[in-house]
């Protein structure tokens, strides 16, 4: 199957990315916070995952929320605007920490189901590919033999992969854990000399425009940890 999105789309099910930068001097005290408080906001919607930044992107926090559809999603918002607690315990205190906010919708793609980590402990890499316009008829094919080249090395173990629907298009996430860092960086290196990995990235990298990575740690209250 070929990544698609919209109408061809197997579920309605669909994932909320969002991502803030924390004031620099106010990161702990917002982590302390989200550990704390997180359980009114649970009670809405089904939180994925909750990370902090620890590499490649500086004083920025990760979290994904599940949702049955978009009516689910204004029906959550709604909520979530008259819930005391979580409005006067968090929000009130948290918005003065934050510089900036950012949020994507994303559906998983058809070919990927959500995993989980054999164990907890680990860390996970989040990666995001640009690519070119066209959409998946044009890049789907050469995309997805270079995620599974990776997922044959066994080094890494695939969480999810995420396609945009609303903010910037053409765009794919891809989330990845490794036991350690160390382990990421020493399972990195034998791809490199896998000859099936680079031959499949060596394809797909024709309808790339730029990629960016982060390692992530898992908040306490994160139910991906």
């Amino acid at each position: 199957a070929l990544l698609a999105t919209g109408p061809r789309q197997d579920t309605s099910i669909f994932y909320e990315i969002r991502t803030y930068d924390i004031k620099p001097s106010k990161m702990k005290e917002f982590l302390e916070m989200v550990n704390k408080y997180i359980h009114f906001r649970t009670a809405h919607s089904e939180l994925v995952g909750f990370w902090y930044s620890e590499l490649g992107a500086m004083n920025k926090v990760f979290h994904i929320w599940k949702y049955d559809n978009f009516a689910h999603r204004t029906a959550v918002r709604q909520a979530l605007a008259s819930d005391k607690d979580w409005q006067g315990k968090f929000m009130s205190a948290a918005l003065p920490l934050m510089e900036k906010q950012h949020n994507e919708v994303a559906y998983l793609v058809p070919w990927c189901q959500l995993g989980k980590p054999p164990k907890e402990g680990g860390v996970y890499e989040w990666v995001t590919f640009q690519m070119k316009p066209g959409g998946p008829a044009l890049w789907g094919e050469a995309f997805r033999a270079a995620i599974n080249a990776h997922i044959n090395t066994g080094y890494t173990k695939l969480i999810g992969v995420f396609h945009t629907e609303y903010g910037l298009l053409n765009r794919v996430h891809v989330l990845w854990w490794n036991e350690s860092a160390d382990n990421r960086a020493a399972g990195r290196h034998r791809a490199h000399e896998d000859a099936r990995v680079v031959a499949a990235v060596r394809d797909s990298v024709r309808f790339l425009e730029s990629q960016q990575n982060a390692l992530l740690i898992p908040l306490q209250c994160s139910p991906l940890k």
